[in-house]
């Protein structure tokens, strides 16, 4: 192994003379969507300006957008939103769940790597909206010497609203600086089987803790609108396959694990079908007992702790439900921790 610096070393190219120079070495950035600092209303309005500003997600002109936003929008929802993760806030370390798992899921796997073919390889995290940021994590991992990086945008179905805009800040941080790193980027991973074996094993481990049995699971997606998918976002059928695969490997059909789509904004057409109103109609279809799992998470977050788990369950009982679960992410589960290194040490051959 090289010495961490090569000026005393004799077999040194160095002249004498020269200044020292570290070995160089491998970088991981895992990467999420973002969370508020707080859940107050100014927290709040300015980490959802920043993230429904972003044009891949909201693929509205600016001139007509930005009014609509930064008026109506950020003048009445930072109040509703803050509710929604004021419900859920981690109030031991006081930050939101998904900064939680993020910063659990990196030291998982700098720990899992120890030891292995990439066990030099540091690791570290940021989001793509609020803190701790994209370009801090770059340049944390440039500190401490990083020649080569791997960007980990943590969604398994790659989306232009998620995958891509991470890919961007990361890249046009990169633009600023004089002397870049080599990058590569982990592609999409809906249909890896050790994810989808990771999905079985936490559905299987989480029923089998059960004193019932459901009638019906529901594998539920974040949404998008329904013309990204006609202007070529693969997620609607990276999310269909990632379905099927999960149905096929638990040996359900289509009946028992089904799927659908959540957290619609705004009035367009979305992807299909809706939660919320598949949930509320099943109790008259029968369906008295129901589970479900969020697979495009891998870390639970608002969407999930709140919108599923507390909307979503109300809304089943309300009905006429009678038992309600909510299957959790893959989190850090020691599952989850074993897929993100087998993937990591995938994508640096070559590097290492």
């Amino acid at each position: 192994m090289f010495s961490e610096l090569t000026q005393n070393n004799p077999s040194s190219p160095l002249p004498a003379g020269h200044p020292p120079v570290r070995a160089p070495k491998i970088g991981v950035l895992l990467i999420n969507l973002g969370t508020p600092e707080a859940t107050d209303y100014w927290s709040m309005r300015r980490y959802l300006s920043e993230f429904l500003s972003d044009r891949r997600v909201v693929e509205v002109p600016q001139a007509i957008w930005q009014p609509i936003l930064q008026g109506i929008i950020l003048t009445f929802r930072p109040r509703k939103s803050g509710h929604a993760y004021a419900g859920i806030w981690n109030r031991e370390l006081n930050e939101s769940p998904l900064k939680t798992f993020t910063r659990a899921q990196a030291e998982g796997l700098r720990a899992a790597l120890h030891g292995g073919p990439a066990g030099s390889v540091l690791v570290e995290w940021g989001m793509r909206y609020g803190q701790p940021s994209t370009a801090a994590g770059i340049d944390s991992l440039i500190a401490k010497g990083c020649e080569r990086i791997l960007l980990f945008p943590l969604y398994p179905q790659y989306s232009a609203t998620t995958t891509a805009t991470a890919c961007d800040q990361a890249f046009r941080h990169l633009m600023t600086l004089r002397r870049q790193p080599a990058i590569r980027t982990v592609p999409t991973y809906h249909d890896d089987p050790a994810y989808i074996d990771a999905l079985a094993a936490g559905v299987t481990r989480h029923l089998d803790s059960l004193s019932w049995k459901p009638d019906r699971i529901i594998a539920s997606f974040h949404g998008l609108p329904k013309m990204y998918l006609d202007k070529g976002d693969p997620y609607h059928c990276y999310c269909l396959k990632t379905a099927r695969l999960l149905r096929e490997r638990l040996g359900m059909d289509a009946d028992r694990l089904t799927h659908a789509f959540q957290s619609r904004f705004g009035r367009t057409e979305w992807l299909q079908p809706y939660l919320e109103p598949m949930v509320k109609a099943l109790p008259e279809q029968g369906v008295k007992k129901l589970a479900i799992l969020a697979p495009a998470f891998v870390s639970d977050c608002v969407e999930t702790l709140e919108e599923v788990n507390q909307g979503i369950r109300e809304t089943f009982l309300t009905a006429g439900g009678t038992d309600f679960t909510y299957i959790p992410c893959l989190n850090e589960h020691p599952d989850h921790i074993n897929l993100l290194r087998a993937i990591v040490e995938r994508e640096l051959a070559g590097w290492l």
